[in-house]
């Protein structure tokens, strides 16, 4: 397993860390674009070594052998983890060193501003900081098409936006925490969408329709959207199976809440859509793919 990891080739380098669902189908898509890509994770990745990534033995080595590092981790505490200690991110850093952190877990805004103040002061401007959460799944990793929300400073969002330009759509919408609003206006929309395709099936199904015919009509008028193109024979089918894992948007919505109170909004959606998926979870359906609303709403 390759560890050749070289210093002098850093500036044109990205690492990776957190080789997920999400994280290691992008380092595919990278590796495919002729990126030289770092990697490291609790456990070797040989297929990725020889799809033609290089293996870092610790965060620490991604710094050394790279100036621009993608955190795919879950969320900001296991990312903390990863840059401290001896064998941290920061502790791979040269004297002269920068290095330009990219935060891709969906996140609290208000904690990604903390950390990347911190992060500044730190290292006396030598660490920033792009917020890029990414919309699309899975499959949108695999393809390459993902919606990429960036936050942060022009000129560090613009090298962010090149250098993961092979995973999908990056767009700059403003500063440092931006990203993390974005994605959890996403995360708001996706709820209340699948909560209603969820009710909507129910309603439909105990009428007597045909819920093939009845999504494929719809699907072509104002009902049509990404998410029931992507869900719908699910939905049709009963197959709540795991794929968009139902609990992780309870932590989403929180964020909401969140941005909700900080900007003294009254939000109609986000209380009720948080307490039914809170009640998702409670019924013990909270690793079930998020069509699990239609179970849901047919158990009550």
């Amino acid at each position: 397993m390759s560890t050749q990891i070289q210093h002098g080739m850093r500036a044109e380098t990205i690492g990776v860390i957190g080789l997920g669902a999400m994280g290691e189908p992008m380092v595919r898509r990278l590796l495919a674009e002729q990126r030289a890509v770092v990697i490291t994770g609790r456990s070797p990745r040989p297929a990725l070594v020889t799809a033609g990534a290089t293996w870092g033995q610790t965060p620490r080595e991604l710094a050394t052998g790279a100036s621009a590092v993608l955190s795919m981790l879950p969320d900001l505490p296991q990312l903390e983890e990863a840059l401290g200690g001896p064998d941290g991110l920061l502790a791979g850093l040269a004297d002269d060193d920068e290095l330009l952190l990219l935060v891709g877990s969906t996140s609290s805004a208000p904690a990604v501003r903390a950390l990347a103040e911190r992060l500044g002061d730190e290292t006396a401007g030598r660490v920033r900081v792009v917020d890029c959460p990414v919309s699309g799944g899975v499959d949108g990793a695999i393809a390459g098409t993902l919606s990429i929300m960036l936050g942060g400073r022009a000129d560090d969002s613009a090298r962010a936006a090149a250098l993961l330009a092979p995973c999908g759509t990056p767009v700059h919408l403003g500063p440092i925490g931006a990203g993390e609003v974005a994605k959890a206006c996403n995360q708001l929309v996706v709820a209340a969408t699948i909560t209603a395709l969820g009710e909507a099936t129910v309603l439909a199904d105990r009428s007597g329709l045909d819920l093939d015919a009845l999504w494929t009509l719809l699907g072509g008028g104002y009902a049509g959207s990404n998410l029931l193109a992507s869900r719908r024979d699910k939905l049709v089918a009963g197959d709540d199976s795991p794929s968009g894992i139902a609990r992780y948007m309870i932590k989403d919505l929180g964020f909401a809440a969140d941005i909700a109170a900080a900007t003294g909004t009254s939000p109609a959606l986000l209380p009720t859509l948080r307490a039914f998926f809170d009640e998702i979870v409670e019924r013990g359906h909270g690793e079930r793919d998020i069509t699990v609303a239609r179970r849901v709403i047919a158990e009550r």
